[in-house]
């Protein structure tokens, strides 16, 4: 019997989203599992009778060539591989769905902003984007947020990044930025990092990247998870409705759990101890039923008013400033479906910014416009020929009318003997879309009649922003940008590159720039000889707010649930169990993740002699892992956690990365070190620095305690807190 193959669908898609037609099609993937028992075949169907022995001329001879099963398994073996992304080469993605709130009908005519009654399949690409596939997760980087619309019209990507400008005005210096950012080719070192000369050297003499860097150089390059990250399209395209009114939008995804990160230090932890940790992160959500969420806004303005924003909008190093043109909410995606297979789909899968759909167009970014160029290239280099969009995960499910033929890997099989036209050989169907009403055509645009090579001057304010964004930071936001700026800047072997780096950030604001400065060992930031270099630009424009809220993740913290929050619960032989359990069928009844960290796997005993499994040790799930920690009571059980070095170092770290510590009874004695106890704190419920809950377990029971404790974990980090610099940890 041959092999027989099936589509396997049903058992790998959740059940939302599956009465949409478009949903299943796209489900409906070729991807095929072998039926238990009935054999292998060759990649041709030939039934193979052993898969095990390569022929030879005897037992103990040589291997012949003429075994074409061996050729063919491992040529298929040796050219598993791809090439890797020139950018945004690690990633990870998931299968889910869109769905509208409400018709955008007065500003587009795309069928999917449209009916709120229709779920349009998508699917979601995250990745690091100057790492290469082996690096680790949690660098300081700007991330990828690739959307692709699986739409009734043809598939629309929506090809973003974890913040809303860039580095970059035109695309042309776009090669120049990542081979500046990118290991050093003399040593490949370093990887996945921006700490290095080359990169500072032409930040320095690039004052455009400034805005750029204060994002990454804050907590936004170290998100705790993609699920709390926001999404930006960075670019401005346009809208176009049924009437051909035109509309400037900007969009945004907003993460329903909060916009939250990590510290530096647990980072780099992290990074040693988990490479994978925020792509296992999204996979466990999923598997879990978990499903990520983000809600589509867009900044939307009237084509011909952009000029009243005081700004270029054109200009991808510039943002839209909320507090002037609101966030519209308009819908969400869902993720609820993770890949079957990460080649066949998350590394095969194509974004373009040039998939567009009627309705919605470009603008004229220019980096923007260079993109069209980059895209397309990458894909006819990395997926092996022009035929990349028969790929599964690429196909879109509409039907496809066209006479292109031939080409790598064609799968289409066209019939007939017309692949042109005009023609009166065939009968021209090929020339419509079946039904389809609302024809692709672009937005008409006036050109002047001038070549040039030039910038707009609109384009040369390269710091305003840069100023806005650093005054709307909260003071421990800009103590990590400090940080951030002196740990890159140390690494930086050249002095003059260091010089000139705190010369450029003079400009931004000068109390940055001399506190970045002081740890360098170079001469005060001196803004004149910034603008004194060659091709240095600081037109400055008069901002019509100088603080946004929006900016600031701090500002928003508190807005956010508990839901999927890790909280690890230490505990020993002797461990008093009642006031744990009921705090943790608290927490768990609000959405979080609670795990029992013990010395070794196991049981532990409970006061009353119980039996308590114990999920990790505390080598294996480190404080870095989680969000909280709980300390529960047990005189026993506190004794026997304070002898042990890693579980004291456990609470010591997660103080220390400004995490939400709860103890009760004696379980305080783990952080006597820090100068907090019960005694110092003779009250039932007491917080003797932000975040740090001390109770008596007697105060479990009325609610009190489970309720500051989740307040305080909704907060995500209470970077505020006493002497946390001095923490051995």
């Amino acid at each position: 019997m041959s092999l027989l193959a099936k589509r396997n669908v049903s058992n790998s898609r959740s059940t939302a989203g599956q009465e949409n037609p478009a949903f299943q099609k796209v489900a409906q993937l070729d991807t095929f599992t072998v039926e238990a028992g009935l054999g292998l075949t060759s990649n041709q169907g030939v039934q193979l009778a052993d898969n095990h022995n390569s022929l030879k001329a005897n037992d103990n001879g040589p291997t012949l060539v003429e075994d074409f099963i061996l050729r063919e398994k491992i040529s298929h073996f040796s050219h598993e591989r791809i090439p890797e992304r020139v950018v945004n080469a690690r990633g990870c993605g998931a299968h889910g769905f869109f769905k509208l709130y409400a018709s955008m009908v007065q500003y587009t005519s795309a069928a999917f902003l449209q009916d709120p009654d229709v779920e349009t399949p998508v699917f979601v690409r995250f990745s690091g984007a100057s790492g290469a596939q082996g690096s680790a997760d949690t660098v300081r980087d700007v991330r990828g947020f690739a959307v692709k619309f699986y739409t009734q019209e043809g598939n629309y990507d929506l090809v973003g990044n974890s913040m809303p400008v860039f580095y970059v005005q035109d695309a042309i210096k776009f090669p120049d930025l990542m081979h500046a950012l990118k290991p050093e080719p003399h040593n490949e070192m370093p990887q996945a990092s921006s700490a290095h000369d080359t990169f500072w050297d032409f930040a320095s003499l690039v004052p455009e990247v400034t805005h750029m860097l204060m994002w990454t150089m804050s907590d936004r390059g170290l998100p705790r998870s993609f699920r709390m990250m926001e999404g930006f399209g960075v670019h401005a395209f346009r809208f176009i409705n049924a009437r051909k009114d035109d509309f400037f939008v900007k969009f945004h995804w907003k993460p329903r759990l909060g916009v939250h990160s990590l510290d530096w230090d647990e980072a780099q932890k992290i990074a040693g101890k988990d490479p994978d940790f925020l792509r296992r992160d999204l996979w466990e959500s999923i598997e879990a039923g978990n499903f990520p969420e983000w809600e589509l806004g867009v900044q939307i303005i009237d084509a011909g008013r952009e000029d009243e924003l005081g700004f270029d909008i054109l200009d991808p190093t510039k943002l839209i400033p909320e507090s002037l043109i609101p966030v519209q909410i308009v819908g969400k995606i869902v993720l609820n479906r993770n890949v079957g297979n990460f080649f066949s789909e998350t590394e095969q899968v194509a974004f373009h910014p040039g998939n567009l759909v009627p309705g919605i167009d470009f603008s004229n970014d220019p980096l923007l416009q260079g993109r069209l160029f980059s895209y397309t290239d990458s894909q006819l280099t990395r997926l092996g020929g022009p035929n990349f969009h028969e790929i599964p995960i690429n196909r879109s499910v509409c039907p496809i009318h066209n006479y292109q033929r031939g080409g790598f890997h064609r799968q289409s099989i066209n019939k007939g003997r017309v692949a042109y036209e005009p023609n009166t050989l065939a009968n021209g169907i090929e020339l419509r879309l079946d039904g389809a009403v609302n024809e692709y055509q672009s937005q008409s645009n006036v050109l002047g009649t001038s070549k040039s090579r030039r910038r707009m001057h609109s384009f040369d304010d390269h710091f305003s922003q840069a100023t806005l964004f650093w005054n709307s930071q909260s003071v421990s936001e800009k103590d990590h940008i400090v940080e951030a700026f002196k740990f890159e800047l140390s690494k930086v072997d050249v002095p003059e590159i260091r010089q000139r780096m705190v010369d450029n950030l003079a400009h931004v604001d000068y109390k940055l720039a001399a506190r970045v400065a002081s740890a360098l060992g170079i001469n005060s930031p001196d803004s004149k000889a910034a603008a004194g270099r060659i091709g240095f630009r600081d037109h400055r424009i008069a901002l019509k707010v100088t603080e946004d809220a929006a900016l600031s993740m701090a500002s928003r913290a508190g807005a956010s649930s508990i839901k999927t929050r890790k909280i690890a619960v230490l505990v020993a032989d002797g461990v008093d169990a009642p006031a744990m359990r009921r705090l943790v069928l608290d927490m768990t009844a609000s959405g979080a993740i609670c795990k029992v960290i013990g010395w070794q796997l196991g049981n532990v005993a409970t006061l009353t002699g119980k039996q308590l499994t114990v999920d990790h040790t505390f080598s294996t799930m480190p404080s870095v892992m989680f969000d909280a920690v709980l300390i529960p009571g047990g005189e026993k059980s506190t004794a026997t956690l304070c002898r042990l070095g890693d579980a004291v170092h456990f609470v010591l770290e997660a103080y220390k990365h400004g995490k939400t510590i709860c103890a009760l009874n004696e379980g305080h004695e783990l952080l006597v070190t820090l100068g907090f106890s019960i005694e110092k704190n003779p009250e039932l419920i007491s917080v003797p620095t932000p975040g740090v809950i001390l109770a008596d377990a007697r105060k479990v029971l009325d609610g009190q305690v489970s309720e500051k404790f989740q307040a305080a974990i909704a907060l995500h980090r209470h970077w505020n807190r006493l002497n946390s610099d001095a923490v051995p940890a």
